[in-house]
C-alpha cells in the first residue's frame, strides 16, 4: 500500500524537493505548455496527512515567465496553504499566446492523466485564466475539489457537467457565479456584506460564495475562497477500483465530495505525543479531544482507538475515516496510534495494550468500559485481532477492509492463536464485532463462491461466530443471501448521497447484535466515511461491567 499511495506523486518528485524555507517553483517538464510547481515534502509530525492535501492549479491571466509566476503564487497566497497543509502548487501557462478553449481543455485532461492519482484538486483561475476556467474546466471538473474565478467571463451550466464547489469575485461575479449556482442547483444560504453564499439542499458541500467588491486583492480573495469553500472538502473517486491505483480523466465519473478534515474549526483539539512506553522505546500518536470531553467528569467518556492500514501515514485513519466529524458531534475522544513502528517503537497488540492504559492514566475522564478499535486494511486486521486476543479491553470492535488472517501476518501472531483463543472463549466471553468492506476491493477481496474457503472475512465472521457462541457457518449459501452468504436478521439496502448502495445484516444472540456485516456495493479498498457512522451507531451500545468485565448491551431508544 505505501508504494501506491506514493505513487500519487511520481510525476513530481523529481523537482519537488524543496526545503520549506525556500520556496522556490521548478519548471514542470513533459507538459505541452510551461508550468511551473512546489510542492511541500518537509515530513513534520505536527502537520498534516499529505495524500489527500491540497493541490493548487493556477491559470494566470496571461503568459508568466518562472519569477513572475512564483510571484504570482506569495501575491495570491498560496504558499502559506502549501506549507501549512502539506500541498502543491502549479501556475500552467496557456498552450499557445492565449487561451484557447479546446486547446487548453485537452492539456488539462492531458496533465490530469499523467498526475494520474487525484484527491483534492483546486482549480484557480484569474482574469482570462478565470475565463477559460469558467468556460471549459468548469464542465468537466467531476475530479475538481474547488474552483476559484477572479475577475474573469461567464460560463454556461451544462446539462452533464458535475457539480463542483466555487468560489466567485471581482469583476462579473454575478454573471459568473449564476452559471455555478445552476450547475449545483444551489440555493441562497447567507449574506454578509458583499458576500453570498449558496449551497445544493442534498449535498452542502456543493456550495458558491460569491463577492461582488472588485477592490478585494488577490491574497484576501484567495483567502475567503478557503474559508468559505476550498477548506471543506476533497475529491476522492474509490467506485469500481481503489483511488490510490488511479484512473484516467473521466473513467470511472465524477469523483465523490468528502468534508476535509478541520478539528480545530470543528472545536476538537489535536495532540501529538510522543511517549515511551515501558520496554518498548518512543512511540507516537495522535490524540483528537473535543472541548466538551477535555472537561468532563471522571470515567464518562468513551474512547476510539484507529488503527492505520500497512505502512500508511499514522493521521490516515483520523483524517480519512469520519471518526474525527463523529467524535466533535458525540463527544468521544479518538487516538491514531503510529502502532507499526515506522520510525517509532514498535507497538503490535501488547503495546496498543499499554498505551491504552497509559491513556486511562492520564485522562480520567475516559471511561475504561467503553474503549472500541477501529482499523483500515492492516488496522482492520489488526483490530479484528484485538477484539479476540485483548477481549478484556475493549466493548466492541471493527474492521474495514481487513479482516483475519488465514496464515501468518507481520503484525500478528497468525491465524492458528485466533482461532484457538476464539474456541477457548466460547461460552465465556461476547465481544461485538462489525466488519465492513467494499466490493470491489482488489487488495482484501470480498467473500464470494470462488474464495470463501480462504476469504479473510468470512474467516473472520466465523471466528466470531465461535467465541460468541453462535452457530458456526460452514459454508457460505448465496442462494440464501446472494451478498454474505449468511442469512442475517434486519437486512437491508442503504442508498447514501454518494450515490453508492450499502447492504447490512445482522447475527443476534438472543436480542443482542453481536455482529453486524456491511458491504459496499462497488467500492475499493479504502474507508467510506458514512461507515464511520455505521460504526459508532453500532460500538456505542456495548459497554464492559467494571470489574467483571461482562458485556452490557444497551438497547437502542
Amino acid at each position: 500500500m505505501k508504494r501506491n499511495l506514493l505513487a500519487v506523486w511520481l510525476l513530481l518528485c523529481a523537482c519537488l524537493l524543496q526545503a520549506r524555507s525556500e520556496f522556490k517553483l521548478t519548471a514542470l517538464e513533459g507538459l505541452p505548455q510551461a508550468a511551473y510547481v512546489y510542492r511541500d515534502t518537509l515530513k513534520n509530525i505536527h502537520g498534516r496527512f499529505s495524500s489527500f492535501s491540497p493541490f493548487f492549479l493556477v491559470y494566470p491571466d496571461a503568459p508568466c515567465s518562472l519569477p513572475e509566476a512564483e510571484q504570482l503564487v506569495k501575491e495570491l497566497g498560496l504558499d502559506h496553504y502549501v506549507t501549512t497543509y502539506a500541498g502543491a502548487v502549479c501556475v500552467v501557462n496557456p498552450v499557445g499566446a492565449a487561451y484557447d478553449n479546446r486547446q487548453d481543455l485537452a492539456a488539462f485532461e492531458a496533465l490530469l492523466n499523467k498526475l494520474y492519482i487525484i484527491s483534492n484538486l483546486k482549480v484557480i483561475g484569474i482574469g482570462r485564466g478565470a475565463t477559460f476556467v469558467n468556460q471549459s474546466v468548469s464542465q468537466h471538473a467531476g475530479a475538481v475539489a474547488g474552483i476559484v474565478s477572479l475577475g474573469g467571463k461567464p460560463g454556461r451550466a451544462g446539462k452533464e457537467a458535475a457539480g463542483v464547489p466555487a468560489y466567485v469575485g471581482g469583476k462579473n461575479s454575478r454573471r459568473v457565479a449564476a452559471a455555478y449556482i445552476r450547475q449545483n442547483d444551489a440555493e441562497q444560504q447567507t449574506v454578509e456584506g458583499t458576500l453570498t453564499t449558496y449551497a445544493n439542499a442534498g449535498e452542502p458541500l456543493l456550495r458558491v460564495a460569491v463577492n461582488n467588491d472588485e477592490s478585494l486583492s488577490l491574497r484576501t480573495s484567495v483567502d475567503e475562497a478557503w474559508r468559505t469553500v476550498l477548506s471543506r472538502n476533497f475529491r476522492f473517486n474509490n467506485y469500481q477500483h481503489t483511488w490510490y491505483t488511479g484512473c484516467n480523466f473521466g473513467q470511472y465519473g465524477p469523483y465523490e465530495l468528502e468534508p476535509y478534515i478541520m478539528p480545530e474549526e470543528w472545536g476538537v483539539e489535536r495532540r501529538v505525543v510522543e511517549q515511551e512506553l515501558d520496554g518498548r522505546g518512543l512511540c507516537l500518536w495522535y490524540e483528537y479531544h473535543p472541548a466538551a470531553t477535555l472537561k468532563a467528569a471522571p470515567g464518562t467518556v468513551p474512547l476510539v482507538v484507529l488503527l492505520h492500514g500497512n505502512n500508511n501515514d499514522p493521521r490516515t485513519q483520523a483524517e480519512t475515516s469520519g471518526f474525527i466529524e463523529l467524535c466533535a458531534e458525540e463527544n468521544f475522544v479518538v487516538v491514531e496510534l503510529e502502532w507499526q513502528g515506522n520510525g517509532y517503537a514498535f507497538m503490535g497488540a501488547d503495546g496498543i495494550e499499554q498505551a491504552i492504559y497509559h491513556l486511562l492514566k492520564t485522562y480520567p475522564q475516559l471511561d475504561a468500559t467503553r474503549i472500541y478499535a477501529e482499523g483500515l486494511s492492516a488496522g482492520g486486521f489488526m483490530a479484528t485481532n484485538l477484539g479476540i486476543s485483548k477481549s478484556h479491553l475493549f466493548a466492541a470492535v471493527g474492521g474495514h477492509s481487513g479482516a483475519l488472517v488465514t496464515e501468518g501476518y507481520r503484525f500478528s501472531s497468525g491465524a492458528e492463536p485466533l482461532w484457538a483463543q476464539s474456541v477457548q472463549k466460547r461460552g465465556c466471553v461476547e465481544m461485538p464485532y462489525i466488519s465492513v468492506c467494499g466490493t470491489c476491493d482488489e487488495v482484501v477481496p470480498f467473500v464470494n463462491k470462488d474464495n470463501w474457503q480462504k476469504n479473510v472475512f468470512f474467516r473472520a465472521w466465523q471466528a466470531y461466530q465461535t467465541m460468541n457462541g453462535l452457530d458456526v457457518t460452514a459454508q457460505p449459501d448465496f442462494g440464501r443471501d446472494a451478498t454474505f452468504g449468511i442469512e442475517l436478521a434486519d437486512r437491508e439496502t442503504v442508498r447514501t448521497l454518494k450515490g453508492l448502495s450499502v447492504e447490512t445484516g445482522v447475527l443476534y444472540k438472543g436480542n443482542v447484535p453481536l455482529i453486524k456485516l456491511v458491504a459496499i456495493n462497488d467500492y475499493g479498498h479504502w474507508n467510506f466515511k458514512p461507515a464511520a457512522r455505521m460504526m459508532w451507531d453500532y460500538f456505542k451500545h456495548f459497554s464492559r461491567e467494571a470489574g467483571t468485565g461482562r458485556l452490557i448491551y444497551s438497547q437502542p431508544e
